[in-house]
């Protein structure tokens, strides 16, 4: 190892092990986006995801908890998207499903916001139950359409689901102007982006009391120019990342994933480094969270 290592030395295609604690899945679609609506370009994300995040460092402060958890960490590549999006979040759930009964943590790279409902087909198949904690703007609560599944549905699909595993729905960070009040209204726990700071993400998360997945969609971001459905007045980078590296270090947070990610809006790569950054924070809470098991 060089003394200048960076995230792809440890984070290169590999099969799962016997002792993987956490595997990167990459589900490149956007056919849900054009559902609904959005400017196409999100299922180049999980490609520009693992282009930034490769090129990051441990964490320079306390370095060995974070190699120890990449010496136990695996990118399985990207689940095949085809456009048929019911057909390929099935096939997403398949892939979560397994690692989450071998009790791997996935880290899943999207793709529009359908890759939610995907991630949480997972628990279908699992047989797990779960509440669903979204880190974003939009409440992601809409109809389907000509009943099509889209990027602004996944939250209802999971509430809806005929097998009753959601185990309830929270959203931080939802702007009033860019939500319908009915919408506001249908999960159980909302936190508006006015009321967030890091200290308030942080008691979100410690205030998990199952199993959760966290999904994080970038366009929640003041500083993320390159998403499918940009906005103004979003949460500031600090707050999202501290809500990020809770969701890694909180033992009820089972999986993760990253959403809305458009390098084509994206000229000059920052909204891609966010997105890396945001999994760097995942990751370094992964990296508390096990080396306090090992202890």
């Amino acid at each position: 190892m060089s003394d200048d290592p960076r995230l792809g030395d440890w984070l290169r295609d590999s099969a799962l092990a016997d002792d993987t604690r956490v595997a990167i899945l990459g589900f490149p679609s956007d056919e849900g986006v054009r559902r609904n609506g959005g400017r196409l370009g999100a299922a180049q994300g999980p490609a520009a995801i693992r282009e930034a995040l490769v090129k990051m460092t441990p964490d320079a402060r306390d370095p060995a908890p974070f190699v120890c958890l990449l010496e136990h960490a695996a990118d399985l590549g990207d689940v095949a998207a085809t456009g048929d999006v019911e057909a390929d979040q099935a096939r997403l759930g398949e892939a979560v499903g397994e690692l989450l009964a071998a009790g791997v943590v996935p880290v899943i790279l999207g793709g529009g916001h359908e890759t939610a409902f995907g991630h949480f087909l997972g628990y279908v198949a699992a047989g797990q139950r779960v509440r669903a904690l979204n880190w974003d703007a939009h409440a992601d609560v809409r109809p389907l359409r000509d009943g099509k599944a889209h990027s602004g549905s996944p939250f209802r699909q999971m509430l809806d689901h005929p097998s009753g595993l959601c185990a309830g729905y929270t959203v931080a960070g939802l702007h009033p102007w860019r939500v319908d009040a009915a919408h506001a209204a249908v999960p159980d726990r909302v936190v508006w982006a006015d009321d967030l700071d890091a200290a308030r993400a942080e008691a979100e998360v410690a205030a998990l009391d199952g199993p959760a997945l966290a999904s994080f969609d970038l366009d929640a971001v003041d500083a993320a120019p390159g998403v499918s459905a940009p906005g103004v007045g979003g949460l500031p980078v600090g707050v999202w990342l501290a809500a990020a590296e809770a969701c890694g270090r909180s033992p009820h947070v089972r999986s993760v994933d990253v959403v809305e990610l458009n390098p084509l809006h994206d000229p000059d790569g920052r909204t891609a480094v966010l997105a890396a950054l945001t999994v760097w924070h995942v990751l370094r809470g992964l990296a508390e969270r096990f080396s306090a098991d090992a202890g």
